[in-house]
C-alpha cells in the first residue's frame, strides 16, 4: 500500500514537473511578406532576439518571411482571430479593417520618410496604435514608413499627366485604389506575391514600391523605368494578436513593449541604409532608367485626390487635420 502511494506521488510529481517545464516556453509565430533582406524582417528578427533575451529564453518567436503564412490581408485576419500571433505589415491592407488608417493613402501627406517617421513615433502615431485593440489587435510600434515610387515595364512617368490610363498594381487597400484612380490611373489591387509575374506577362504596366524592395524582390528584372514620384509614405507596423496579448502577464507585456521599442529603432535605421544603397545601385546598374519626375505636377493634383478620398472615407478627416496641424 505504502509502495503504491509512493509510486503515485512520484508519478504526480513527475507530471507536475513536466507541465511546469512545458509552461516555461511560450512559442509564437510571426510573419511578413518580404525577403529576409527587408526592414520588415529586420524588425521581426530583432524583436525575436530581444524577447528571447529579456525573457531568458521563456518566450520564443519563430519568424516566417516571404509570405510563408499568407498575404498581408490573410495574416492580418489571422492575427485578429488569434490563429497567428504576430504580423509585420504595411499599413494599407489594414485600411480594410481600420478605416481611419486611410489617411495614410493621401498623396503627399508627408514630404519625406523622416517627416512621416516623426509623426508615427509621436503622439499621433500612439493614438493610431490605440485604435487597434477594438479590432482584435495590439500595435507594438510603427517601423519606418516606405516611400512609394512608380516603376513600369515601359512607360516613362515624368508628370502627373503620364498617369492617365496606367494599369498599375496597388496594395489591396481601399485608400490606395481611390487615390490612384483619382490620379487618372487604372489601379489593380493584387497580392504582392503575384506582382512579379503580372509585370512579366503584361497583366499590369506598372507598380508602386520603395527602391530597396524594387531590388530585393527582383522587380529590376521585369521593369524598364523607376520614377521617384514619392506619392505616398506608407507606414509599416508590428502587430500582435490581442487574444495572445491578453494572456500575457504584465511582466511579459513589458518585455514585448521594451523589445519592440528597440526593434523599431533598429528597423528605421535599417530602412534608411537600404534606401540609400538601393538608389545608388539603380543609378549605377544602367539596367533601369531612373526618372526624376516633375513633382509639382503631382502635388497640384492633391486637392482633387483629397476630395475623392474624403468623400469615400470621411473618418480620415480628423487625422488629416491633426497631421496638418503639427
Amino acid at each position: 500500500m505504502l509502495r503504491t502511494a509512493r509510486c503515485l506521488l512520484s508519478s504526480a510529481m513527475l507530471l507536475a514537473g513536466t507541465l511546469a517545464a512545458g509552461a516555461q516556453t511560450i512559442e509564437l509565430n510571426a510573419g511578413h511578406v518580404l525577403t529576409t533582406a527587408s526592414h520588415y524582417h529586420a524588425a521581426a528578427a530583432k524583436l525575436a532576439e530581444l524577447v528571447a533575451e529579456k525573457s531568458k529564453g521563456q518566450i520564443k518567436i519563430n519568424v516566417f518571411p516571404a509570405a510563408q503564412l499568407g498575404g498581408e490581408v490573410k495574416m492580418i485576419q489571422s492575427v485578429r482571430t488569434g490563429t497567428q500571433d504576430i504580423v509585420v505589415t504595411g499599413e494599407a491592407p489594414l485600411e480594410n479593417t481600420v478605416k481611419d488608417y486611410t489617411v495614410f493613402s493621401f498623396p503627399y501627406l508627408f514630404s519625406s520618410v523622416d517627416e512621416a517617421n516623426k509623426t508615427l513615433q509621436g503622439p499621433i502615431g500612439k493614438e493610431m496604435l490605440g485604435l487597434l485593440p477594438q479590432y482584435g489587435m495590439v500595435g507594438l510600434g510603427f517601423i519606418s514608413a516606405l516611400e512609394r515610387d512608380i516603376f513600369t515595364n515601359g512607360r516613362v512617368i515624368k508628370t502627373a499627366a503620364d498617369m492617365q490610363g496606367l494599369k498599375i498594381r496597388v496594395i489591396p487597400g481601399p485608400g490606395y485604389v481611390t487615390a490612384y484612380k483619382a490620379l487618372g490611373a487604372q489601379p489593380t489591387p493584387m497580392a504582392y506575391t503575384e506582382l512579379y509575374m503580372a509585370l512579366q506577362n503584361g497583366a499590369v504596366d506598372a507598380a508602386e514600391n520603395s527602391p530597396d524592395l524594387f531590388l530585393q524582390d527582383r522587380f529590376v528584372e521585369v521593369s524598364k523605368t523607376f520614377s521617384l514620384t514619392k506619392i505616398m509614405y506608407m507606414p509599416a507596423l508590428i502587430i500582435i494578436s490581442k487574444s495572445r496579448w491578453d494572456g500575457f502577464t504584465p511582466e511579459q507585456q513589458k518585455i514585448f513593449t521594451d523589445s519592440a521599442a528597440e526593434a523599431v529603432t533598429f528597423a528605421i535605421d535599417h530602412y534608411k541604409k537600404d534606401y540609400a544603397a538601393a538608389l545608388e545601385t539603380i543609378r549605377k546598374s544602367g539596367k533601369v532608367q531612373l526618372v526624376e519626375p516633375d513633382l509639382a505636377s503631382f502635388r497640384a493634383t492633391a486637392p482633387e485626390v483629397y476630395a475623392a478620398l474624403l468623400k469615400e472615407f470621411p473618418q480620415a478627416k480628423q487625422w488629416l487635420d491633426k497631421i496638418k496641424a503639427q
